[in-house]
């Protein structure tokens, strides 16, 4: 299913950081045991390109899995060879655009301004992704801010805590992106505790956000 479709069903995606490869995947491997069905890990440290290649080969049939914080063209064409299905970008990356567009892999672009998101816009990205939403106002500044956009998609990303999210989807957020509120410990620990933490905290992250999936 395309990821556009997964985000209006479910309306999370789940955002993997961290330097320890083997507790990324067992993260991917956790989060969708839990339901989650749209994963990205992000290429801010080695680990994430070598997890990211791993999951595609364990998790591929159970979760969409994408690259985030995608820097440049290299960076993209290496993450669409390791199995991304779907690229993110923390700002308006024009290379990482094109990329997108000759391999048909679809780039949720990151935009805090109403001048960033017309380049976004422009360059062909399938959603823009607000961040750091939290920083810059919450809900009230995502609603704000699309006003002048009413046929883009904007995913919410950037410290949104789980009390967050019912507020984020009114305030017409395609989706919510968490990162650390949901990992906690476990982008770092692959011990019991801090897995099965995650599994609970994925699953209140999707019984809060599922119930406003958008019907098309």
């Amino acid at each position: 299913m395309p990821i556009l479709e997964l985000l209006r069903e479910d309306r999370l995606l789940a955002v993997l950081r961290g330097t320890d490869a083997d507790a990324l995947v067992s993260c991917a491997s956790v989060l969708a045991d839990s339901g989650v069905r749209v994963v990205e890990l992000t290429l801010s440290s080695p680990a994430g390109l070598d997890a990211l290649r791993r999951c595609n080969a364990e998790l591929a049939g159970e979760v969409l899995l994408g690259a985030g914080t995608v820097l440049d063209g290299a960076q993209a064409q290496a993450a669409v060879e390791a199995g991304a299905r779907f690229l993110v970008t923390p700002g308006v990356a024009e290379e990482v655009l094109a990329v997108g567009r000759a391999l048909d892999v679809p780039v949720l672009c990151g935009a805090l301004t109403p001048t960033e998101v017309m380049a976004a816009v422009r360059l062909g990205a399938a959603a823009v992704k607000v961040f750091p939403i939290s920083a810059m106002g919450g809900p009230r500044y995502l609603r704000d801010l699309r006003a002048p956009f009413p046929g883009t998609e904007f995913i919410a990303i950037g410290g949104v805590e789980l009390t967050d999210v019912p507020q984020y989807l009114d305030a017409g957020a395609l989706a919510v992106g968490v990162g650390s509120p949901l990992l906690g410990p476990a982008a770092g620990d692959t011990g019991w505790e801090a897995q099965d933490g995650l599994a609970r905290r994925a699953r209140d992250y999707l019984a809060s956000a599922r119930p406003r999936a958008i019907r098309r």
